[in-house]
């Protein structure tokens, strides 16, 4: 039942950020909203369960890193993708934030022993992503915004390689990291203001009410729910949620916006699908073979509350993980996220 709220919360974020943009709201106003809503709901969180904000410069300056390619940049790439592309689409792009991971570790050199299912998950990804755009078609997707959405996918796959170095394993506990991090991605976003575009119309009220949900509920509290899975079913368990985040996406763009998926865009989703279940496949083999850590293969930015969940709490799932230099992360999504 946690998992199907959980993807119900994550996966209708989507959903809420088109409603945020029909509502007369700029990509910048829903990103710094989104932001600082979410921060909000983690200190509460945080300060409920007496955990302090890191006090550290060196931490605070890693944090400000994740931020900017974990939470701002993404966060504004996916508004600005979806002026002009579906809400569910939107939600397949997200999904191949692991294939983006596992280029980036082969070409960082971080990840080493790739068997046939992760190579062939690799190959069905990219190639399930090229099926959706079409780019050989003037009615295919291969526009400015599709493309944005993308380098959100990209840019969460940075964020992952990024924080399994520098922040992964830290004394601060999960959710006053991630406060602490939404807090820095809610600066990085404000600076932006100046630059952004003025709109002569006050948002209607089902933007307001669309960019709140989003906060509280699609960025804030459903951190804390999947980092409560992660503790008390392991892992794996969380590792479902990522294969439904795209069918609610799909399904909520369809029944609430009436937007059309066409044949061709329904075969390149399966096919960007069973290529992301082939690369997790190959990594929870690597798992089981005593390669990377547990948490590797989760589908959500949150496995850094994993990664920094006491060692007490991951050994549940019954890997142990004793390793002190963590590989990259194969994630899908960044929630504060990223989430």
């Amino acid at each position: 039942m946690r998992i199907a709220v959980l993807a119900l919360l994550w996966g209708s974020s989507f959903l809420w950020i088109k409603l945020a943009l029909e509502g007369g709201l700029a990509p910048l106003h829903v990103t710094i909203v989104r932001c600082a809503l979410g921060a909000a709901v983690l200190l509460v969180l945080a300060r409920s369960a007496r955990q302090r904000l890191p006090r550290e410069r060196r931490v605070w300056g890693h944090l400000i890193v994740a931020a900017l390619f974990c939470n701002a940049l993404p966060f504004l790439f996916f508004s600005i993708g979806e002026q002009t592309v579906d809400s569910g689409v939107a939600g397949v792009m997200n999904a191949t934030t692991p294939l983006w991971s596992l280029g980036l570790g082969l070409l960082l050199g971080t990840e080493r022993g790739l068997g046939r299912k992760r190579l062939a998950g690799l190959g069905l990804g990219f190639g399930g992503t090229l099926l959706i755009f079409a780019p050989w078609q003037q009615s295919g997707l291969a526009t400015w915004g599709a493309l944005a959405l993308l380098a959100a996918a990209v840019s969460y796959a940075v964020a992952f390689a990024y924080m399994a170095r520098h922040l992964i394993g830290r004394d601060t506990p999960p959710l006053a990291l991630s406060a602490a991090q939404l807090l820095a991605a809610t600066g990085l976003t404000t600076l932006g203001l100046p630059a952004s575009p003025h709109t002569e119309s006050a948002p209607t009220l089902t933007g307001v009410l669309a960019v709140v949900v989003l906060g509280v509920f699609g960025t804030g509290l459903t951190f804390h729910l999947n980092s409560r899975l992660i503790a008390d079913e392991g892992p794996t368990a969380a590792a479902t949620v990522g294969y439904l985040l795209p069918v609610v996406s799909v399904g909520l763009g369809a029944l609430v916006l009436g937007e059309e998926v066409g044949v061709r865009v329904v075969a390149g989703m399966a096919v960007v699908l069973v290529g992301v279940g082939l690369a997790r496949v190959g990594r929870a083999g690597a798992v089981r073979g005593g390669g990377a850590r547990p948490e590797a293969h989760l589908p959500s930015s949150e496995r850094t509350a994993a990664r920094s969940t006491p060692v007490s709490a991951r050994t549940t799932s019954g890997v142990s993980s004793t390793s002190s230099q963590p590989t990259a992360p194969t994630p899908a999504t960044c929630q504060g996220d990223s989430m």
